[in-house]
């Protein structure tokens, strides 16, 4: 269910601080029910987890897409990024900002966990990555139970507050609050933690939280 341009022996490892850069949904056709709230809080994180993504670039940090296949069971990479990009309205705008890149990869999910029927327990170990930054939407769903499987499999966690979003800043900081309180996640925004930082922490030259 994962799809790269490329085969696995582009995978560069070990990952810099043993982390990834998961994004969640963000390729997205906004149809289903309840976008029309979803859509401005969306929009809202887009420049930030864009900003996020190419500081990862910068440090050498994988990105992972981990995206929905909206009921396509034989869909790809390719289709889904083109069905959405093509959309009416906001989600094809979304999409067309947030489109991945050749070098990114992929994971294509069924369910709302990024880690259910998909390869990511698979992908993330060859890309040497043991700790996880998640954005995207929703943050009180896709998120949040990616973020569960994640813990459950001792992933360590960041989950920037400015990166993620739900229907209704209420939904999103209950969310946050769950994923800080009962899954040991790191919650705080792009802009009070670097991602040089947690990076860097991995190797002890950063203090802990």
């Amino acid at each position: 269910m994962a799809d790269h341009d490329q085969d696995a022996a582009f995978i560069k490892g070990p990952a810099p601080g043993a982390v990834g850069v998961l994004i969640i949904d963000m390729i997205n056709d906004l149809s289903f029910e309840g976008a029309e709230k979803l859509q401005p809080k969306a929009e809202a994180v887009v420049s930030t987890v864009l900003r996020l993504r190419d500081r990862a670039d910068r440090l050498g940090v994988p990105v992972v897409y981990v995206n929905d296949n909206y009921g396509h069971w034989h869909s790809e990479r390719s289709k889904i990024v083109e069905a959405c990009a093509a959309a009416p309205g906001p989600g094809g705008e979304l999409t067309r900002r947030m489109a991945p890149r050749p070098d990114d990869y992929f994971v294509i999910k069924p369910q709302v966990s990024g880690f259910y029927a998909t390869n990511l327990p698979v992908l993330l170990p060859h890309l040497g990555v043991s700790r996880l930054v998640l954005t995207g939407i929703a943050a009180d769903i896709c998120v949040l139970f990616t973020a569960a499987d994640a813990h459950m499999r001792d992933y360590e966690l960041w989950v920037p507050r400015d990166t993620v979003a739900g229907e209704s800043d209420q939904r999103t900081d209950w969310a946050l609050s769950i994923m800080r309180d009962a899954l040991d996640a790191e919650t705080r925004a792009t802009t009070e933690l670097d991602l040089e930082d947690w990076v860097a922490k991995a190797r002890g030259a950063v203090g802990a939280r």
